[in-house]
Order: structure tokens, then sequence, then C-alpha cells
């Protein structure tokens, strides 16, 4: 990643600030860890329910799988789409329904379908007809839903490439399920992870209208509906989110009114967890250098990270970032600033993890901060060269404590209590009563 000019003057949240201040000063401290602000999880919450009230939000897991998020999210009531056995199995060791989870996989392992029989996850996605045959003979009880592709052009991720049925496919898929006389109850889609435009939403949702009347005509009565994921997560998107809300709802509203039937669900990961989790990265080694600059040679230096683009900032090597270290200096003194690349610990040499910015003369032993690191960082993450993946800790709201019983794996781990009024007054107006039941994770049931 290469960017020219990186301020420094931002004040990042205090609590998170102070946490990790905290940390890095305890004895011996040199591994990376991340900081998760749950009271941030909480707040993106709220307001999805403030904004799209209408859709139930099934968390995708693949975009971070961080135990204590997921426990939190669980026991706020939010359900889970997964797409494999091991994410099925780490959701229903949670404690979770089955009937709050959806397989949203188009194409499954043979196993994978019969485990999902065995503990009762009915809900799943197909696009081709010999799945239907797979399912057939696995799972004939399984509730269907067709995956159809739709116009992903302004992602970052076209999902479109690998999954979803054209849409002159539909009548023949759901002929074909028909004849084997398996359950379809509804249709979903995709708009590609990393969404650019809000416009790519009411496309979809009238594409899966007309899936809709195709199945009526069939002799289906679809009663679910899957709009996916692609929603931004970063700390400056919320207006952005709160533009695809907008034009999102209104679409639902003409084309899948309320009171019609259907329920109306949604795929979120990055929303959820992006600006949720923070990274703070130790510089092990420094090299001091001379560059050419446009009022002839400066110097500059390379920061060796202990962490990389094999690591948490795997990102950097398949999508647009914008990542901004910030000197997280326990030291108060004047410092120059210095022309600087950032690099990762391993020995590849395209383990880059900012070609270019300025940042204040370090040391090896401090520490750089970075903010919106909590999508596909962790999951994506390799332990390549035998380099570790960083530890977690926890920010809670003040009064989860009291809930701390039924969460083993933030009990069991470092927390902090953040403010209650940290979150966003207008989102804490709404279920600010539900919530704290809501945080008592259900019994499963089977």
């Amino acid at each position: 990643m290469k960017t020219d000019l990186i301020q420094h003057d931002k004040m990042l949240d205090k609590t998170v600030w102070d946490m990790a201040l905290e940390t890095i000063s305890e004895p011996d401290q040199e591994d990376p860890f991340f900081i998760v602000d749950l009271t941030d999880i909480e707040r993106k919450y709220k307001l999805w329910k403030l904004k799209m009230p209408r859709i139930t939000p099934f968390y995708a897991m693949k975009c971070n799988d961080c135990p204590g998020v997921l426990q939190y999210l669980a026991s706020m009531g939010v359900n889970f789409d997964c797409a494999s056995k091991t994410e099925i199995e780490t959701v229903i060791n949670l404690g979770v329904d089955p009937s709050r989870i959806i397989y949203a996989n188009p194409c499954k392992t043979r196993s994978f379908i019969k485990y999902a029989a065995a503990v009762g996850v009915k809900m799943m996605t197909f696009d081709n007809e010999i799945e239907l045959y797979k399912i057939k003979s696995i799972f004939p009880n399984a509730e269907l839903v067709i995956r159809i592709k739709v116009d992903d052009s302004n992602s970052n991720f076209k999902l479109s490439l690998k999954f979803g049925c054209e849409m002159q496919q539909v009548a023949q898929l759901l002929k074909t399920a028909k004849s084997l006389d398996l359950n379809v109850i509804g249709v979903s889609f995709h708009v590609g992870s990393g969404c650019q435009s809000s416009s790519a939403y009411p496309k979809a949702i009238m594409d899966a209208k007309e899936a809709f009347d195709i199945a009526k005509e069939i002799g289906y009565n679809f009663y679910l509906l899957d709009i996916g994921g692609g929603f931004p997560g970063m700390k400056t998107e919320q207006k952005y989110f709160e533009e695809i809300a907008a034009v999102t709802s209104a679409t639902l509203d003409a084309y899948f009114p309320e009171g019609c039937g259907v329920q109306i669900i949604a795929e979120p990961g990055r929303y959820f967890v992006a600006s949720a989790f923070t990274l703070c990265a130790n510089i092990i080694a420094k090299r001091d250098m001379i560059v050419s600059g446009q009022n002839g040679d400066e110097p500059a230096c390379m920061y060796y990270l202990n962490d990389g683009v094999y690591g948490s900032f795997n990102c950097v090597l398949y999508e647009p970032t914008e990542l901004i270290p910030y000197p997280l200096l326990l030291e108060e003194k004047e410092r120059k600033m210095v022309k600087t690349s950032l690099w990762g610990p391993t020995c590849d040499s395209i383990d880059r993890i900012i070609e270019n910015c300025y940042l204040p003369e370090m040391g090896v032993g401090e520490w750089l901060l970075f903010e919106n690191m909590g999508a596909y960082s962790l999951t994506s993450a390799t332990t390549f060269n035998g380099f570790q993946k960083p530890k977690v800790q926890y920010i809670m709201p003040l009064y989860a404590r009291v809930f701390l019983q039924h969460f083993p794996t933030l009990a069991a781990g470092k927390y902090l209590h953040a403010r209650h009024s940290e979150i966003d007054e207008e989102c804490d107006a709404l279920v600010s009563s539900d919530l704290h039941s809501l945080l008592v994770p259900q019994p499963i049931a089977v």
C-alpha cells in the first residue's frame, strides 16, 4: 500500500488508547495484540435495528470468528451465516439454536450436509442441479434457498464469479427441485464483499422479486429473502451504511411490503467487526537509509513489525486498504518526521505493509497502533515462518460485567469496562431494555 502523508493529530478512542498503553507497559511485552471494543459491536447492532428493523442479521462468521465476538453477538440475538461444518459446530457450541443458522454455501461437502442434518441446521443455499441431487440423497427435509447471480461490478470482491445461478436458470432449477420433492423456501443473493455502490441493493432486490414470481408459477410459495452482505463497517463509513439502509428499505417496502409474509434476512460481516478491532504491533527492527526526494536526498527508514501481510495485514494483498499507523509512545520527546516504509516479520519480500508514509522517528521496541482491523484479519491470517496470530483483549460495557459468568471466553481473558455513555445515544434509545435480557445466552433447543 502507498500513502503520501499520514497525520497523527487525530485523537483515537481514549479507552482503547489507555488499554493499549497499559498493555505495552507490561514487562517483556512485545507480541502483537488486538483490542476489541465490544461496545462498538453493540452500537452497530443497535444502529442496524434502528435503520433496518425489518431485516434480521445473520453474522457472516468467515469475516471474523474471534470467540468472544461470536459469544457477544449470539447473546445479543444476532443469528449466523456459516459456510462449513467447523463454523456450524462453533456456533452450536455457543448454545445457539439451529434455527438461527443458515448454511450459506451453495457447494457443500457431503459429510458437512450430514452434520448439518444431524444438528438440525435446515436452511441452506444452492445454485445448481448437482447440489439438489446431493441434498436430496442426504438431507431431503432441508429448507433450501436458491442463490441467484446479481450485479456485483461495484464491489471489491465479485462473488458472482463463483456463486449464483443466472436468472434464466431459475425456472429449470426450481422445476428440478419440485420434481425431487424438495422444500425451496426463498431466494438469496450477494452484491459482493466491500460493495461500493448503494444502488446495487435495489437492483438485486428487483431480481429477487422476479425469482419469487417464477417460483409461484412453478408451485412454490417462498417466504424468505436473504439480501446477503457487502455492508460497510469502518468508522468513517456510517453515513454510507445509512444510505444503503435507506435505499434498501425503500426498495423492500416497494417489492416486499410489510405483511406480505416474507421474512428478510442479511449476512453482514465486516459491518459488525471492522471498526471494533484495533491492532498494536511492535517495531522489532529498523533500517536507516537515504532516498531520493523532491528536494534531493533525504533520510528514511524501514520499520519491521511483528505482524505483516501473512498475518493480520493480509488485506493489503487483495483489496484497496487505507491503513493509518498511529505511534503509541510511552516516552514524550520531540521527534522529527521521517519518510518511512513498514514491513512484516517474515523472510518474504512481499511482506510490505505500507510502501511510503511519514512517521515520527521511532526506535526498536516502540509500538504502532492500527484502527479498523476487524474484517478478514484474524480469520485469514497464517502462521507462515512460525509467527503466531495476535492475542485478543476486550473492552466491555459497564453493565455487561454482571454477565461475565455467561461469557467463559471473555471471563478467562483480559478485559476493561467502558463507560455505557460511549454508545451512541440515538441507538441507545432503541432496545436499551431488551439488551440486558439478550446478554444471557439461551440454551440450545434440538
